[in-house]
């Protein structure tokens, strides 16, 4: 499907418009107020569940079940989290005053404002109407884009927001680049934006120019450690899964392993067979409906140029090596032998592709993770609580996985967000809430 026609700056300046002369109201908004907004967004997503599937398959060719799990009950979940919390974070926060305790003091949660949230492709709907939620509770207008890249998701998009709400408080723009890059030209309040860390420089540039405040989702390279007495066989499990799961598309995907060297073979095997498994049918050929293919021939062909370098270079194909242009499909890949100097362990791979090095002492891997930007995520697998103290202690991350991976990201009473050239604030739950209000001070004198 191609992108919808692009509104013209002079649309988007007079949406904004709108919205600026309405954020007072919305502001003033009341937790019941609040709550029927986000209940006609929920009933909307639910109504054109299929179809949303229908559009991000057509986009992405993600398995059914994943885009059911991520791109429809995810962002139901969200939503009603919000409408069952909403009274208890609105409620200001009562503070004693230190000077007078007999004055009275409190934070209060407000708005701030118009915001403008940008849309990734890997999650395209998902990673959107989450932050839409968050900040709908928060009292806030917003303007929408969702990545060029899923025009059919952007388009159940625009209907899902249109049923929801008027323009004059959430508002959804289809089209090309060039629509993000006229509303970064916009005086928002604040921005929200996932992606990758390039981009998040260019919107924190755009950003400063009004001072707006942001909320980068950005990404990396994900270091997965495996210690010691750690259960290889549940570890290969891990890592399949989780380069399977949209085709390893995630910005919290593992995205590289250090093992000891006497373990290696076993993951290796562990990961080959845990691929078969999940992947291949009985007479070894891929079921390429139960992977996402890799979102266009220009990420493709990034990822086949990281490959074609490390394998150059001396990498050992372990498991897979299939990059298959016809239809973008990239089988589930284990690399060993890689080094440093290669680029698949410079840039982010975001593919089902891992790359394997060995180590000999746990300080080596410590010094490697903290002498490079700091990831998203990153995943430990060890019975050691110690040596598991040390690496929190001398490393730095969005988030920490110990002995399992995604499961900082899917708790919803946890912060999720990167560090740097990771990310800059956080969301999810109270967090969303929390990225889209001002603490405001107030201060009563008796």
């Amino acid at each position: 499907m191609t992108s919808a026609p692009s509104p013209s700056p002079a649309e988007l300046a007079r949406v904004f418009a709108l919205q600026q002369d309405h954020q007072w109201t919305v502001k003033a908004s009341t937790a019941e107020q609040r709550k029927a907004k986000l209940a006609r967004l929920k009933a909307a997503v639910e109504a054109h569940a299929d179809e949303i599937v229908a559009a991000v398959l057509e986009d992405t060719r993600k398995p059914e079940a994943e885009i059911r799990v991520t791109e429809v009950l995810n962002i139901i979940g969200n939503i009603q989290r919000n409408i069952d919390n909403l009274d208890a974070w609105m409620a200001p926060t009562e503070v004693t005053p230190s000077m007078n305790p007999n004055d009275r003091a409190q934070i209060l949660y407000e708005a701030r404002g118009v915001c403008l949230i940008l849309g990734p492709w890997n999650f395209p709907l998902g990673l959107t109407l989450g932050p839409v939620a968050a900040a709908v509770a928060a009292g806030n207008c917003c303007m929408v884009k969702l990545t060029d890249l899923c025009p059919a998701t952007a388009r159940i998009a625009g209907v899902i927001i249109r049923e929801a709400f008027e323009e004059n408080e959430v508002a959804l723009f289809e089209g090309d680049v060039g629509v993000a890059t006229a509303l970064l030209e916009l005086p928002f309040h604040h921005i929200f934006f996932t992606g990758s860390t390039r981009v998040g420089k260019i919107v924190m540039a755009a950003a400063a120019k009004h001072l707006a405040s942001v909320t980068l989702e950005l990404g990396g390279k994900s270091p997965v450690i495996i210690d010691d007495g750690a259960d290889i066989d549940k570890i290969a499990a891990d890592l399949a899964g989780a380069k399977q799961f949209n085709g390893g598309q995630a910005c919290i995907c593992p995205d590289y392993v250090f093992v000891k060297e006497d373990q290696q073979d076993r993951l290796v095997e562990g990961f080959r067979a845990n691929v078969a498994k999940n992947l291949y049918d009985d007479a070894g050929q891929i079921r390429k409906e139960s992977i996402a293919q890799i979102v266009n021939a220009a990420n493709f062909n990034r990822v086949k140029t990281m490959f074609d370098d490390a394998v150059e270079q001396g990498a050992t194909v372990a498991v897979g090596g299939t990059l298959d242009a016809s239809d973008l499909t990239i089988h589930p890949t284990m690399l060993t032998n890689v080094t440093p100097q290669m680029k698949i362990l410079q840039d982010e791979i975001f593919a089902p592709v891992l790359p394997v090095m060995t180590y000999d002492k746990l300080d080596q891997v410590i010094d490697y993770i903290a002498a490079r930007d700091k990831p998203l995520a990153l995943y430990i697998y060890s019975p050691d609580e110690a040596n598991i103290q040390k690496v929190l202690s001398r490393t730095s991350s969005g988030g920490v996985t110990v002995n399992g991976v995604f499961s900082h990201y899917l708790e919803n009473n946890l912060p999720f967000g990167g560090v740097n050239q990771s990310g800059m604030g956080s969301y999810h739950g109270y967090f969303g809430f929390k990225a889209f209000s001002h603490e405001r001070a107030i201060y009563r004198h008796q």
